[in-house]
């Protein structure tokens, strides 16, 4: 079949605005034909999401239990909510996805409460938990009950395993749970090199958002309980939530795929790679700084506004912050698992063309 939209699709063009733009692994895409004959129960009791289960708790522990959903702001709603009571609130950082990109969805569709904290490098501590702790016990304040973390962070930067653990060991002291947003946990883990666990059940996580669709899934995210005792009615949440999928088994076929070997890892590895590749390319031009290090699949830049207005007209990329002033912007270009050597060495030669027209 060829659709207008066929026609205009130059797959070839690669751009550096998300990890979202890219398409879908061919691993993941054989898999989702392979379970696509006959007929399967429907509402997540077929096969795949069964066996999905198993394929989970490899990674996570054997009180592991995984809810796939069809997207990462369902998953981040739906974990906080069922770790929140409707008096109870979310602190995070001022930088947190669920606090600047959810579109309000938090407060308007999970009824909860953010308590956003100014974090440096987008990463809490436990010191900076206590910015709201105090208002346990008063009744003229929502009750902190959830500390949500993200790794990778929205700006790029990873938690340590230790760093973690003290986060989720203050918070526990606390009496409060911890989320971690994982929408590129595997890039995390690949970066720092350990396993998926060490970051999460190892470390004291209670509740992970784990991140298909950025690391090569055509749709899918899944909430993963790793303490049973912090969640409640996780099931009606789900489906109130409108995230009940009935054929299910193709939303859980592609996790099966990224995660029962190492596909997640090459996904990960690949687009940390590419964004070294870039970040040392952009090292050696003048006119272009670093705005951080890259840690995990993020490339943080400061650049002229004008370079940058030019530059987009063949790369698609985002503004991250247009408020510096000096007639400068920091832009944010993000590599996926589908980037390549040849893709990177194109956006950085035209950089330079931009920069010395």
């Amino acid at each position: 079949m060829t659709t207008d939209a066929v026609r205009r699709h130059e797959p070839e063009i690669k751009t550096f605005a998300s990890d979202n733009y890219a398409g879908v692994h061919p691993e993941v895409l054989e898999a989702i034909a392979l379970a696509n004959g006959g007929h399967q129960v429907a509402y997540g009791d077929d096969v795949y999401t069964e066996a999905v289960q198993g394929v989970f708790q490899r990674h996570f522990g054997e009180q592991a239990e995984a809810w796939p959903v069809f997207n990462g702001t369902a998953a981040n709603v739906i974990s906080l909510r069922s770790m929140c009571a409707p008096w109870e609130a979310v602190i995070c950082p001022e930088t947190a996805h669920i606090n600047t990109d959810e579109g309000g969805a938090p407060e308007m569709t999970g009824g909860l409460k953010l308590l956003p904290v100014p974090a440096p490098g987008g990463k809490l501590t436990p010191e900076l938990i206590d910015w709201y702790a105090s208002g346990i016990g008063d009744v003229h304040r929502a009750q902190p009950r959830v500390v949500s973390i993200s790794n990778a962070t929205e700006l790029g930067t990873l938690y340590t395993p230790a760093e973690i653990a003290a986060v989720c060991d203050h918070a526990h002291e606390l009496g409060l749970l911890v989320h971690m947003d994982g929408s590129r946990l595997t890039n995390a883990a690949a970066a720092l090199d350990v396993p998926l666990r060490a970051l999460t059940t190892d470390a004291g996580v209670d509740v992970l958002s784990f991140g298909g669709t950025k690391i090569g899934l055509l749709l899918g995210e899944a909430v993963v309980v790793l303490n049973p005792s912090a969640v409640r009615g996780l099931p009606y949440l789900r489906k109130t939530g409108m995230q009940l999928a009935s054929k299910m088994r193709f939303v859980s076929v592609q996790f099966e795929a990224l995660l029962g070997g190492d596909l997640w890892l090459r996904n990960a590895r690949q687009a940390n790679g590419m964004a070294r590749r870039l970040a040392d390319g952009v090292r050696e031009l003048q006119g272009v700084r670093l705005a951080r290090e890259v840690e995990a699949n993020a490339v943080f830049a400061v650049l002229p506004v004008d370079v940058a207005e030019r530059l987009r007209k063949r790369f698609r990329f985002y503004d991250w912050n247009s408020q510096i002033g000096g007639g400068e912007v920091e832009v944010r270009w993000m590599c996926a698992f589908d980037t390549t050597e040849a893709d990177v060495d194109a956006f950085i030669a035209a950089l330079r063309q931009e920069l010395h027209p």
